[in-house]
């Protein structure tokens, strides 16, 4: 399947049943977290690309710089290490916010029960959702998938210990879809492009 067959539509196909039968406000059916996040990040207006190898992320991310003719644009980024693993990839990095509309960015986790992605300051400093560049190409993993906030956030507690990061906030409030447009949480909320490149590391 080319990458763009899995734009809007990656990971595993989910039940029917889960879809189309049950009302949005009906319990979750116990679903693996991954067709969970799936539903609710695409629900929430993300666009989602699968990859099972990094030869798939480096095939997805150039059609998204090609889809948006970004070739000639700067990718804002603040983490130095994602920089160094995507030097190869043709694109130029700036560290300074106003000099991009692109923020290139990991997270610590994927949350499953509402399709949201976690971040803090090791991915965003001290800055605020709203002081992002309005279109975001966030690299994540398949181990960072969790069912829960409550559940990342013991993991971040036990992962840093003494050195637990601040400025955690989730990114849930992505471009308005039929389904979401009168979601009253999203009110104040600055709506994001987001392209999420999910690499299978399990």
């Amino acid at each position: 399947m080319g990458v763009f067959g899995k734009l809007f539509g990656g990971g595993k196909k989910v039940s029917k049943e889960t879809v189309e039968t049950r009302g949005e406000h009906m319990p979750d059916l116990k679903i693996p977290v991954d067709e969970k996040f799936t539903i609710y990040f695409k629900k929430n207006g993300g666009k989602f690309i699968y990859c099972e190898d990094f030869d798939e992320v480096s095939e997805a991310l150039k059609n998204i710089i090609s889809e948006n003719n970004w070739q000639h644009h700067q990718f804002y980024c603040m983490d130095a290490r994602l920089a160094q693993r995507f030097s190869t990839e043709n694109i130029s990095f700036t560290e300074k916010r106003n000099e991009s509309e692109i923020f290139f960015t990991t997270c610590e986790h994927l949350i499953a029960h509402n399709g949201s992605i976690l971040v803090c300051s090791n991915q965003i400093k001290g800055k605020k959702l709203s002081e992002l560049p309005s279109n975001l190409i966030v690299f994540a993993t398949t181990s960072q998938l969790v069912d829960s906030i409550s559940e990342a956030l013991k993991i971040i507690k036990e992962k840093y210990r003494k050195n637990i990061p601040d400025n955690i906030t989730t990114l849930k409030h992505f471009e308005p879809t039929a389904e979401n447009k009168n979601d009253f949480l999203s009110y104040g909320s600055a709506s994001k492009n987001v392209y999420l490149l999910l690499l299978e590391d399990y």
